[in-house]
């Protein structure tokens, strides 16, 4: 039997994660460094403080954004 997930979209691509993925296991599988990284779940912006406990729903949509310098 395999194993059951669900489908989010990160950036515009679909991903699939197991069922009571975190939103901050996500942000961490996908950046370097959570320093400058801003994310939005669903159009709803997320405090860094709620992301270990902001449990990802089937078809959300996530906005993961990274600060970059430069001038």
């Amino acid at each position: 039997m395999t194993n059951p997930s669900i489908t989010v979209y990160v950036n515009g691509e679909a991903l699939p994660v197991p069922p009571g993925r975190k939103l901050g296991e996500l942000v961490d599988a996908h950046t370097p460094s959570r320093s400058g990284v801003a994310v939005a779940v669903d159009g709803e912006v997320i405090s860094r403080a709620a992301w270990a406990e902001h449990e990802l729903a089937d078809g959300a949509r996530i906005e993961i954004l990274t600060a970059v310098q430069g001038g």
